[in-house]
């Protein structure tokens, strides 16, 4: 069998970094066969310009809603985002599907392999049957009226049965609960059964609104729900976040994926330490770009890397993202928080959000027998990413 070399300035293995002495090896269709020295490979290496890393894994996306890029202004606040989202996602079904196969296209050049991917619709199952990219797909349920919960399960379990029917390896699905503020606890009792054993994720303290809900049971939230009509009097305040109020209803998944964060505090993050065991801490999920655009707002990175917390990384979707761009988001992380280390963020956007995705076994690092994808990062900015980095894909 004939192998392919690669051998660049600076190699990230998935954990740890290595420099030009070392040769990447794989076969033709990119399974890894090993990582030697140069001074051992023989001859026919590929000189590769900057950074050798795994594919990128896209932990949070919501691919079905790529047909509203540039739909909605930034900055808007959380509560009127969502208010537009609700009302302005009806389109046909042709412009959704072609939108949603553009939006593979960007991530795939973009030199992501694999996605956690919202799901409360089947529009993406035809895209996602050309088996381009692993996904998890998360059937994401909402419901905050208490008199709603069995229907919009109902709903969702249809939902979730299509995507446990698509065949191979590269697609796994489990409900999940959209956020705090929209699922009633009736709802909560009947997701928790179909995320069991398996990777489930949630929306958390996305907005300030969300903290004044459960403590005080005021705030914009309140708002929305005047907005959407709903009846909100059932709901008495938990007097304290709405993450301690939520975290232990999580305890069932193999594997949760907390996302966003932008307005958790110390505090919450002492509650997650002091409630999970480190081998099944919460993985933490930045959006940062998304973040920026909706709130204006930065999560506690560098607080989150200072704690030890496993972090991965997502671009959340085109309706609230200029890109489908791992390697932007980490250009807004090194912009923001230039103290994280390029080995640091290149373990978030590879082997931990394989770990948190459950593809672990195939992507995510350059271990013997995995199929990572192998990309190159080019333009660093001395020991970072900087605003000149691009990426491309090698296999």
């Amino acid at each position: 069998m004939s192998y392919l070399k690669f051998k660049a300035d600076h190699l990230f293995t998935g954990q740890k970094m290595l420099g030009a002495e070392s040769v990447l090896v794989s076969d033709p269709k990119g399974t890894i066969e090993d990582i030697i020295p140069a001074g051992e490979a023989g001859e026919d290496i590929e000189m590769v310009n900057g950074l050798i890393c795994p594919g990128f894994i896209n932990c949070h996306c919501h691919t079905e809603l790529s047909h509203m890029r540039g739909m909605i202004p930034e900055k808007t606040g959380l509560v009127d985002f969502a208010f537009e989202v609700m009302t302005k996602r009806g389109v046909s079904e042709e412009v959704v599907a072609h939108a949603i196969a553009e939006a593979e296209d960007e991530m795939l050049a973009g030199g992501i392999v694999a996605v956690g991917d919202i799901c409360n619709n089947t529009s993406t199952i035809p895209q996602k049957l050309k088996n381009r990219l692993a996904y998890y797909n998360f059937v994401e349920l909402s419901g905050w009226l208490p008199a709603v919960a069995e229907n919009r399960f109902a709903a969702g379990k249809m939902v979730y049965d299509a995507f446990n029917r698509l065949p191979g390896n590269g697609q796994r699905v489990s409900m999940a609960p959209h956020a705090p503020y929209s699922v009633s606890e009736r709802l909560w009792g009947l997701i928790r059964p179909y995320f069991f054993g398996r990777t489930t994720t949630m929306h958390n303290q996305e907005t300030q609104a969300e903290t004044d809900l459960f403590v005080h049971g005021s705030g914009d939230l309140v708002r929305l729900y005047s907005k959407l009509n709903m009846d909100n009097s059932f709901f008495l305040p938990r007097e304290k976040s709405s993450l301690e109020s939520c975290l232990h209803l999580l305890s069932v998944a193999a594997r949760t994926i907390l996302v966003h964060n932008t307005f958790s505090t110390s505090d919450d993050i002492r509650y997650v330490r002091e409630s999970w065991q480190n081998d099944s801490l919460p993985f933490f999920c930045t959006c940062i770009n998304a973040n920026r655009y909706i709130e204006g707002q930065l999560p506690r990175l560098d607080s989150w890397f200072a704690e030890g917390l496993p972090v991965v990384i997502g671009t959340d979707s085109l309706a609230s993202n200029h890109s489908l761009s791992i390697l932007d988001e980490l250009k807004t992380i090194s912009s923001h928080f230039p103290g994280i280390s390029l080995m640091l963020l290149l373990e978030a956007a590879t082997l931990n959000g394989a770990k948190a995705l459950d593809f672990d076994e195939i992507l995510g690092s350059f271990d013997r027998g995995k199929r990572p994808g192998i990309i190159q990062i080019e333009n660093l900015d001395g020991e970072t990413i900087g605003p000149a980095s691009t990426c491309r894909r090698l296999l």
